[in-house]
């Protein structure tokens, strides 16, 4: 498929990953015909879940695919997704880094 992003630079996960979380985070009280996210927050739950699972399945597909590009884009999609999903059950993020390091012990 060879999906690229414009100007794709390595970045700090954890600086990109606090930045979205927070960006997501302010997303609650916008307007969900203007905001995408506010629209997944505030929408139905299904929704967001279906959006979810449909990201995942495209993260495997772009591994069957074995196309590098396509792989970083779908699991662009997926991390931002799984925010989104985090941020509407109130998962903040040292507290999945808490469970990935209680995970490493």
């Amino acid at each position: 498929m060879g999906v690229r992003t414009a100007n794709v630079q390595d970045g700090d996960m954890g600086e990109t990953l606090a930045s979205l979380a927070q960006t997501i985070h302010g997303r609650w009280d916008h307007d969900p015909a203007e905001s995408y996210t506010a629209r997944l927050l505030n929408g139905e739950e299904d929704e967001l879940l279906k959006k979810l699972a449909e990201e995942a399945s495209e993260v495997i597909m772009a591994c069957k695919d074995d196309d590098h590009d396509h792989i970083r884009y779908e699991a662009g999609d997926l991390v931002y997704h799984l925010l989104v999903t985090l941020e509407r059950y109130g998962v903040t993020l040292p507290e999945l880094a808490g469970e990935l390091n209680a995970r490493m012990r």
